[in-house]
């Protein structure tokens, strides 16, 4: 039987409005229900992972009540839910309205699997749809139209998707188990590297920079891009043409998950030079693997399609009293076991997320979590034996590849901007300084808004970011750095931390260049450090060093090792020029770490201000955010302006630079 257009689009917008909903749902666990860093980390995944295990229910829920009618409930509470989180009401309403729609959208797929025994072509047109509109939003919202086109743009793809779920499913045959399975998995790698226009972004930053820069050590640094997200234009149309096309049969068979593995060891890797051909290969190998899965969904080993109910219903005596020669091609039977493989799935995407973004608050090591993903879809894609019969397509695979790598690359250039300094009228006599932990962009509510992030720092020429995301799947899949550049109007230089995607920056009115680079001494911390120097160019022989860091303390103790690196590492890059050190270095005046930066020669540039507490945010009673200068530069004008963005407050200082 021929797969049926409306099936696929319905899966397909199914599977875009579940996404949208877990990049609510996933960084609320760790902003709302609790703290990252503070809440014990099994706790916050023992939480996440509640909400998929409840949905191992669903099967026998729809064995009990019939496919139809619960996808059709389901459906519905998924799209209320989506609709609810538009407007991102922060605090616990967010969570519980995300978690609910969360639930309603496994329980929504474990409907589908039961009735539908050919899914690649939707999974994968849903993964690369939302990969196109997450390009275009500029992996947050429209740049030019505001909220009321979210809401529109979330309302049309529930009506369609609500529409297509109304009309009866064509009769399913037996199969689809493999390609149900991986539907979790496949959309770990797809939201963590594959499709994920963020990552896209950042590859590009480190490979095609625009700003001159000397990576030192073993870290590489990331500068604005031209058309930052132009590559997951190529790494949607590759996947969707690998899915889409018949897969390879004989020694080529293993091309695809060769490539799915290689892809995702080189993003372990955690190298930033790395990411861009990880992110290609993984794409690529992805929507292969996938092809091959359902290309065996095809096979039918009795050669005689069984009837199924078209209203969907699965009745618990329904084939009872067969053999079990009988069982690959009962319809009950199978039904369930493909609700039992996605929920298994989707439990594998969740157990997946939670070790690996986890080991950032536990220490246990965690690269190998996307290669033992990747190995699980490849090892299931090679187990699969092709049938005989056609593979079932939605469209010809290379006039939708093409399309979709069309329309991705057209909102890649729309949604993309050119960051360029704007002072270049020559040196100023002061130039303000602001330091910022903005916390991946949310605030104490666990709203994500880069625009609040913005006020908070307005009048700032030069801005030190620290605990910055540029997309972890945890966090949504935002680029925070690039949404806050683009509000600022400011270009940017980054450096990874802890991985590749999460760092600090240091962005500016003025020309930047000379980046430089020290991975810090990790002293127990989970979460990796580094300082990060890049240098100010007034254009007239006026030059200033700027150190941004980010301190981690071991457990119980202060950050002096690290306070002491940073502050060696900092002179030695300043090399007598004017210098200023800031960030969130997690310690108080008189304190043992504190007090390495004025045992180097550097002056508290806050002092005239203190006390000046900025943790946290809403009741700030800590002094652990900072900025340090030379002797030479002269101070004034201090201060933590109030607001909730992070769980930080920024701090500002107004510098009087040397006569040239």
């Amino acid at each position: 039987m021929r797969y049926r257009h409306l099936t696929t689009l319905t899966l397909a917008l199914g599977v875009v409005l579940l996404v949208d909903v877990l990049r609510v749902f996933l960084p609320a666990v760790i902003t709302i229900f609790g703290q990252a860093a503070s809440t014990p980390a099994e706790l916050l995944g023992a939480f996440a992972l509640g909400w998929f295990v409840l949905a191992l229910a669903a099967p026998a829920l729809v064995r009990r009540v019939g496919a139809r009618p619960v996808t059709l409930a389901a459906a519905v509470l998924l799209v209320a839910a989506r609709l609810a989180v538009v407007g991102q009401p922060g605090g616990r309403p967010q969570l519980w309205i995300a978690a609910a729609g969360l639930l309603a959208g496994l329980v929504w797929l474990a409907g589908v699997a039961a009735a539908t025994d050919r899914p690649v072509p939707g999974l994968a047109s849903g993964l690369a749809l939302g990969a196109v509109l997450h390009t275009a939003l500029d992996t947050y919202h429209p740049p030019l139209l505001g909220s009321r086109a979210s809401w529109l743009a979330a309302g049309l793809v529930g009506a369609l998707f609500l529409a297509g779920q109304a009309r009866p499913a064509p009769p399913a045959g037996p199969g689809g188990v493999r390609s149900w399975l991986l539907a979790g998995p496949a959309l770990l790698l797809a939201g963590m590297v594959a499709l994920s226009p963020a990552v896209a972004r950042t590859a590009t930053s480190y490979q095609f920079g625009l700003l001159r820069s000397h990576p030192g050590d073993d870290v590489g640094v990331a500068t604005v891009p031209l058309f930052g997200p132009a590559p997951v234009a190529v790494a949607v149309g590759g996947f969707l043409l690998a899915a889409l096309a018949s897969p390879r049969r004989g020694a080529w068979r293993w091309l695809a998950p060769a490539a799915l593995v290689a892809g995702a060891v080189l993003f372990a890797l955690e190298r930033g030079e790395l990411l861009l051909p990880a992110v290609l290969l993984t794409a690529v190998g992805l929507g292969g693997c996938l092809a091959s899965a359902g290309a065996a969904d095809g096979r039918d080993t009795s050669g005689v399609r069984p009837a199924a109910d078209p209203a969907g219903a699965v009745d618990g005596d329904a084939g009872s009293g067969g053999t079990a020669d009988d069982d690959a091609t009962d319809p009950v039977r199978e039904a369930g076991r493909r609700a039992y493989a996605v929920v298994a799935g989707m439990l594998v995407f969740a157990v997946a997320a939670v070790l690996y973004y986890a080991a950032y608050d536990l220490g246990h090591p965690n690269a190998g979590v996307p290669v033992a993903v990747a190995v699980l879809v490849a090892a299931t894609a090679l187990a699969a034996r092709p049938g005989s019969g056609p593979v079932a397509r939605s469209l010809p695979p290379v006039l939708t590849a093409a399309s979709a790598a069309v329309l991705t690359l057209l909102a890649a250039i729309v949604s993309d901007e050119l960051l360029t300094a704007t002072n270049r009228d020559g040196p100023p006599d002061t130039v303000r300084v602001a330091a910022y932990n903005v916390r991946m962009g949310f605030g104490m509510d666990g709203r994500f808004d880069p625009d609040a992030l913005a006020r908070a720092v307005a009048g700032a020429d030069v801005v030190a970011l620290g605990e910055v995301d540029r997309g972890w799947l945890l966090n949504g899949g935002h680029d925070t750095l690039d949404l806050l550049a683009e509000r600022l109007d400011m270009p940017y230089v980054f450096a990874p931390a802890a991985d590749a995607l999460w760092g600090d920056a240091v962005l500016s009115r003025w020309p930047l260049d000379e980046a430089r680079t020290r991975r810090l001494p990790a002293v127990g911390a989970p979460t990796g450090a580094q300082a990060l120097g890049v240098t100010v160019d007034f254009s007239t022989g006026v030059r200033l060093a700027v150190v941004a860091t980010h301190l981690q303390p071991p457990p119980g103790e202060e950050p002096v090792v690290q306070a002491r690196a940073v502050a060696g590492f900092a002179l030695r890059y300043a090399a007598g020029r004017p210098l200023v050190v800031a960030g969130d270095l997690n310690t108080e005046p008189d304190d043992p770490a504190f007090a390495e930066f004025t045992r180097a020669g550097l002056v508290d540039a806050l002092a005239p201000a203190r006390p000046l507490p900025t943790s946290p945010a809403d009741d700030p009673r800590q002094q652990i955010d900072h900025v340090f200068v030379s002797p030479g530069l002269a101070a004034r004008d201090a201060a933590a302006p109030r607001g909730t963005a992070s769980d930080h407050l920024p701090v500002a200082v107004t510098l009087t630079l040397p006569s040239t």
